[in-house]
């Protein structure tokens, strides 16, 4: 990890700042209510549907409009935190993420909501990089640094299952406009908190922002995962999704070939030369993919299949909730500071796989107790034990002037995969329950058996592409123990292969 010298006047700052828990509360705060936001409405989204009269076409960009324009801006908040200062940039996020909650949480039409839950997203992009980097430079003796990486992956990776909790209670004993009311008292909070708590130095003034790169990364990324959504009316061989994905491509490569040549890119791309930050960013990536693909098909299997309400729904992710605080904060946080990151990653994400794979064998008749506990409690423990690592073991080593854009990278991977992963694995579902469906005419039943099966193939695909997140981790992410590796400031770098 990135552990400031002993004759660092600064770090030592650091170090004994008497307000930097209280600074870490502030930090978490905020951080929940941006990675919660992207679930908090799944469980609300049919009551919201029928007040405003969406069509199912479109009720998906209620939840792609938020995790799109936070993953596409990411690297340009990144660059805008180290640009006019971490803390400055956190106060303007969390102020525009309260006004956009306010204006989704009024809304009066479809248009409105899918707005401001894009202007979330926008603000959102300028919140979690610079939290993030706060959390960084605020702690960097490495035991402490390893108990906060430890809270805020728990909280990351937690986020998304206390948002589907959180969004049942609302909308059943409020009302679904409550899921977007709720962030305008966190934000205040949190916005008082950091002009007590948290302290800053100024932007680097040197900085300035790569707009073409932001139009293209995120142009290509929305081609993308609407072409991924398109698949499943259009069929895979059309010639719009066809069309998206080619532009998608396309618009990715020119991104990668205008940052080698920008003045000031918006992604270095020697950051990305870092063997074992490149691997942390790919397993995020991939990890998300197969855990949104979860929290999709068990909210719809728990509430259509087995008839839980909105607030049962969301308690039965509650084990999942614990095991992966618990994974975070008592087994990654107590470990990583003696041994290889990876030795948590892999056994994290094989832990994970098995959770999902188990899964696969879902039936309309399937008990919570007998089979969906016991994988929610691996893939929860799975996740804890690779979450804490990822984001520690990423931002660890990096100049002060890149730590805005790779705390952004790192959080873009786990947005993208979250944009991906729910337009490719909901594609694979509803393809595979329709072909279910239309080889089996006229049986009883066959429909909800149908809706099942596509469940459990999404599934075996998400559990897939858990298993490559682990072998991304095996072979890429080779860092030494914090404490027995390099010097401060290089653990990460020397380990480039």
């Amino acid at each position: 990890m990135n552990i400031g010298r002993t004759g660092e006047p600064r770090a030592a700052a650091e170090v004994t700042d008497p307000h930097r828990w209280w600074g870490l509360v502030v930090i978490a705060l905020a951080q929940l209510m941006v990675v919660l936001d992207a679930t908090i409405v799944n469980i609300a989204l049919p009551s919201a549907q029928r007040a405003l009269h969406m069509s199912d076409g479109s009720r998906q960009w209620v939840i792609t409009a938020y995790t799109l324009a936070f993953g596409g801006l990411l690297l340009l908040g990144g660059r805008v935190a180290d640009l006019v200062g971490r803390k400055r940039t956190f106060v303007i996020g969390l102020a525009g993420f309260a006004a956009a909650s306010a204006l989704g949480g009024a809304a009066t039409g479809p248009g409105m909501l899918f707005g401001a839950r894009a202007l979330q997203g926008v603000f959102a992009a300028l919140l979690a990089p610079s939290a993030l980097s706060l959390l960084t430079t605020t702690f960097t003796d490495p035991r402490e640094r390893g108990k906060a990486f430890g809270v805020y992956g728990a909280l990351a990776g937690s986020g998304s299952a206390i948002g589907l909790i959180v969004g049942g209670v609302l909308t059943e004993y409020l009302t679904w406009r409550w899921c977007l009311y709720v962030n305008v008292p966190i934000a205040a909070l949190a916005v008082f908190g950091a002009f007590t708590l948290l302290h800053d130095r100024p932007g680097h003034g040197d900085v300035s922002l790569d707009v073409p790169g932001a139009l293209l990364g995120c142009g290509g990324l929305v081609a993308i995962v609407y072409g991924f959504g398109e698949a499943q009316p259009r069929g895979w061989t059309d010639p719009l999704v066809l069309t998206l994905f080619a532009a998608g491509v396309l618009l990715l490569g020119a991104f990668v070939w205008w940052q080698a040549r920008a003045p000031s890119p918006l992604l270095p791309l020697h950051i990305l030369r870092d063997r074992d930050r490149a691997g942390c960013f790919l397993t995020m990536t991939f990890a998300v993919i197969g855990m949104f693909g979860l929290f999709l098909f068990m909210t719809y299997y728990l509430q259509v299949v087995l008839g839980y309400s909105p607030v049962r729904t969301g308690l039965a992710f509650l084990p999942m909730t614990a095991a992966i605080v618990t994974g975070s904060t008592q087994i990654s946080a107590r470990l990583l500071p003696r041994v290889p990151p990876r030795r948590l990653l892999v056994p994290g994400m094989l832990l994970a796989t098995s959770g999902l794979l188990l899964l696969t064998r879902l039936t309309v008749r399937s008990s919570y107790a007998g089979e969906i506990l016991p994988s929610l409690l691996l893939l929860g423990l799975g996740m804890g034990l690779t979450f804490m690592p990822v984001f520690a073991t990423a931002t660890a080593g990096i100049a002060p002037r890149d730590s805005g854009v790779t705390s952004a990278t790192v959080n873009s991977a786990q947005q993208v995969g979250g944009s991906i992963g729910t337009a490719l694995l909901n594609t694979i579902a509803t393809t595979s329950t329709a072909a279910y469906i239309a080889g089996r005419p006229h049986r009883p039943g066959v429909a909800q058996a149908g809706v099942v099966h596509g469940y459990t193939v999404a599934i075996a695909w998400a559990a897939a592409i858990m298993l490559v997140s682990a072998l991304t981790a095996g072979f890429l992410v080779t860092a030494p123990a914090p404490e027995h590796g390099a010097p401060a400031g290089t653990a990460v770098r020397e380990s480039v292969g």
